[in-house]
Protein backbone atom coordinates (compact mmCIF):
# COMPACT_ATOMS: atom_id res chain seq x y z
CA UNK A 1 0.00 0.00 0.00
CA UNK A 2 1.25 3.30 -0.68
CA UNK A 3 0.45 6.29 1.18
CA UNK A 4 1.03 9.95 -0.53
CA UNK A 5 0.92 12.83 2.00
CA UNK A 6 0.69 16.20 0.51
CA UNK A 7 0.39 19.83 2.09
CA UNK A 8 2.05 23.40 2.02
CA UNK A 9 4.97 24.22 4.48
CA UNK A 10 4.72 23.71 7.79
CA UNK A 11 1.26 22.14 7.27
CA UNK A 12 1.92 19.54 9.74
CA UNK A 13 2.18 16.51 7.05
CA UNK A 14 5.07 15.09 8.65
CA UNK A 15 3.84 14.46 11.99
CA UNK A 16 0.67 13.51 10.32
CA UNK A 17 2.60 10.83 7.59
CA UNK A 18 4.50 9.65 11.15
CA UNK A 19 1.78 8.78 13.01
CA UNK A 20 -0.67 7.16 10.36
CA UNK A 21 2.34 4.75 9.92
CA UNK A 22 3.29 3.78 13.16
CA UNK A 23 -0.83 4.10 14.54
CA UNK A 24 -1.54 1.66 11.75
CA UNK A 25 0.35 -1.24 12.80
CA UNK A 26 1.53 -0.77 16.73
CA UNK A 27 2.88 -4.55 17.11
CA UNK A 28 5.71 -4.13 14.25
CA UNK A 29 7.20 -1.49 16.27
CA UNK A 30 10.15 -0.80 13.66
CA UNK A 31 9.63 1.49 10.80
CA UNK A 32 12.30 2.77 8.24
CA UNK A 33 12.59 6.76 7.94
CA UNK A 34 14.16 7.51 4.73
CA UNK A 35 15.50 10.95 4.55
CA UNK A 36 16.05 13.16 1.88
CA UNK A 37 16.92 16.53 3.12
CA UNK A 38 20.64 17.09 2.74
CA UNK A 39 22.24 19.52 5.74
CA UNK A 40 23.88 22.38 3.38
CA UNK A 41 22.53 25.00 5.91
CA UNK A 42 22.12 26.08 9.06
CA UNK A 43 18.28 26.30 8.67
CA UNK A 44 17.97 22.65 6.94
CA UNK A 45 20.14 21.51 9.85
CA UNK A 46 17.36 22.84 12.54
CA UNK A 47 14.77 21.47 10.53
CA UNK A 48 16.33 17.62 10.43
CA UNK A 49 16.74 18.45 14.61
CA UNK A 50 13.70 18.80 14.43
CA UNK A 51 12.19 16.25 12.53
CA UNK A 52 14.47 13.42 14.86
CA UNK A 53 12.73 15.05 17.85
CA UNK A 54 9.36 14.54 16.39
CA UNK A 55 10.13 11.03 15.67
CA UNK A 56 12.04 10.11 18.96
CA UNK A 57 10.53 6.93 20.58
CA UNK A 58 8.39 5.82 17.33
CA UNK A 59 10.43 3.04 16.64
CA UNK A 60 12.03 4.70 13.60
CA UNK A 61 15.89 3.69 12.15
CA UNK A 62 16.35 6.67 10.17
CA UNK A 63 18.44 5.96 6.39
CA UNK A 64 19.86 9.43 4.79
CA UNK A 65 19.37 9.00 1.24
CA UNK A 66 19.72 11.77 -1.17
CA UNK A 67 19.99 10.49 -4.66
CA UNK A 68 19.55 6.58 -6.23
CA UNK A 69 16.77 5.48 -4.10
CA UNK A 70 16.76 2.06 -6.07
CA UNK A 71 20.23 1.21 -4.58
CA UNK A 72 18.81 1.09 -1.14
CA UNK A 73 18.36 -2.58 0.39
CA UNK A 74 15.99 -2.41 2.78
CA UNK A 75 14.44 -5.51 5.20
CA UNK A 76 10.81 -6.76 3.60
CA UNK A 77 7.82 -5.95 5.29
CA UNK A 78 8.86 -3.08 7.59
CA UNK A 79 6.94 0.25 7.45
CA UNK A 80 8.87 2.48 5.75
CA UNK A 81 8.07 6.57 5.65
CA UNK A 82 9.92 8.07 2.97
CA UNK A 83 10.60 12.26 3.04
CA UNK A 84 10.56 14.17 1.24
CA UNK A 85 10.06 13.94 -2.44
CA UNK A 86 10.88 17.72 -2.93
CA UNK A 87 13.93 17.24 -1.80
CA UNK A 88 14.77 14.00 -3.72
CA UNK A 89 13.45 15.58 -6.98
CA UNK A 90 15.67 18.56 -6.17
CA UNK A 91 18.72 16.29 -5.45
CA UNK A 92 18.12 14.03 -8.30
CA UNK A 93 17.38 17.30 -10.88
CA UNK A 94 20.41 19.81 -9.89
CA UNK A 95 23.83 18.64 -11.38
CA UNK A 96 26.85 19.17 -9.05
CA UNK A 97 27.68 21.64 -12.00
CA UNK A 98 24.51 23.60 -11.55
CA UNK A 99 22.93 22.54 -14.70
CA UNK A 100 19.59 20.03 -15.13
CA UNK A 101 19.38 16.90 -15.63
CA UNK A 102 16.55 15.83 -18.04
CA UNK A 103 12.95 16.60 -16.30
CA UNK A 104 11.68 13.43 -17.51
CA UNK A 105 14.20 10.85 -16.45
CA UNK A 106 14.78 12.56 -13.05
CA UNK A 107 10.70 11.48 -12.58
CA UNK A 108 11.29 7.95 -14.09
CA UNK A 109 14.42 7.69 -11.58
CA UNK A 110 12.39 9.03 -8.78
CA UNK A 111 9.44 6.56 -9.66
CA UNK A 112 11.63 3.69 -10.16
CA UNK A 113 13.06 4.12 -6.80
CA UNK A 114 9.71 4.44 -4.82
CA UNK A 115 8.29 1.26 -7.04
CA UNK A 116 11.35 -0.46 -5.60
CA UNK A 117 10.77 0.64 -1.74
CA UNK A 118 6.98 -0.26 -2.27
CA UNK A 119 8.10 -4.00 -3.73
CA UNK A 120 9.62 -4.71 0.10
CA UNK A 121 6.79 -3.35 2.33
CA UNK A 122 3.11 -3.66 2.48
CA UNK A 123 3.03 0.43 3.88
CA UNK A 124 5.13 2.74 2.10
CA UNK A 125 4.23 6.48 3.16
CA UNK A 126 5.52 9.07 1.15
CA UNK A 127 5.56 12.78 2.00
CA UNK A 128 5.52 15.91 -0.52
CA UNK A 129 5.56 19.40 -0.65
CA UNK A 130 2.71 21.13 -2.23
CA UNK A 131 4.38 23.78 -4.77
CA UNK A 132 2.28 24.52 -7.47
CA UNK A 133 -0.27 26.66 -5.19
CA UNK A 134 1.32 30.20 -4.66
CA UNK A 135 2.58 32.47 -7.29
CA UNK A 136 4.54 32.42 -10.40
CA UNK A 137 7.24 34.07 -11.78
CA UNK A 138 10.07 32.49 -10.41
CA UNK A 139 13.61 31.63 -12.09
CA UNK A 140 13.36 29.59 -15.13
CA UNK A 141 15.52 27.17 -13.26
CA UNK A 142 12.92 26.76 -10.20
CA UNK A 143 9.93 26.84 -12.96
CA UNK A 144 11.48 23.54 -14.08
CA UNK A 145 11.97 22.16 -10.44
CA UNK A 146 8.52 22.58 -10.12
CA UNK A 147 7.58 21.45 -13.20
CA UNK A 148 9.48 18.36 -12.54
CA UNK A 149 8.08 17.89 -8.94
CA UNK A 150 4.58 18.79 -10.49
CA UNK A 151 5.06 15.51 -12.27
CA UNK A 152 6.57 13.57 -9.93
CA UNK A 153 3.64 14.40 -7.67
CA UNK A 154 0.76 13.65 -9.97
CA UNK A 155 2.62 9.81 -11.14
CA UNK A 156 2.75 9.14 -6.85
CA UNK A 157 -0.98 10.23 -6.95
CA UNK A 158 -1.75 7.81 -9.34
CA UNK A 159 -0.26 5.30 -8.05
CA UNK A 160 -1.13 5.40 -4.30
CA UNK A 161 -4.12 4.35 -2.75
CA UNK A 162 -4.68 6.51 -0.42
CA UNK A 163 -3.90 10.62 -1.00
CA UNK A 164 -4.23 12.50 1.49
CA UNK A 165 -3.69 16.50 1.59
CA UNK A 166 -2.83 18.21 5.11
CA UNK A 167 -4.05 21.63 5.84
CA UNK A 168 -3.29 23.84 8.99
CA UNK A 169 -2.41 20.24 10.98
CA UNK A 170 -6.05 18.90 9.20
CA UNK A 171 -6.25 16.05 7.05
CA UNK A 172 -8.03 16.54 4.27
CA UNK A 173 -8.58 12.87 2.11
CA UNK A 174 -8.44 12.83 -1.16
CA UNK A 175 -8.60 9.42 -2.12
CA UNK A 176 -9.14 6.43 0.25
CA UNK A 177 -7.73 2.81 -0.31
CA UNK A 178 -7.98 1.39 -3.50
CA UNK A 179 -5.00 -0.92 -4.37
CA UNK A 180 -4.30 1.18 -7.30
CA UNK A 181 -0.16 0.15 -6.60
CA UNK A 182 -1.25 -3.60 -7.40
CA UNK A 183 -3.08 -2.69 -10.73
CA UNK A 184 0.13 -0.62 -12.08
CA UNK A 185 2.41 -3.86 -11.05
CA UNK A 186 0.01 -6.37 -12.66
CA UNK A 187 0.13 -3.60 -15.54
CA UNK A 188 4.08 -3.11 -15.55
CA UNK A 189 4.47 -7.29 -15.93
Amino acid sequence: MIHLVTGGSGSGKSEYAENWLTGRNKKDGTYIYIATMQPYTEETMKKIERHHRLRAGKGFRTLEKYTDLSELEIPKNQGILLECISNLVANELYREDGTLNDLKETKEKVLAGVCRLSNSTTRLVIVTNEVNADINGYSEETEKYRECIGMVNQSLAELADIVTEVVYGIPVCIRKEQKKYEEYKKNME
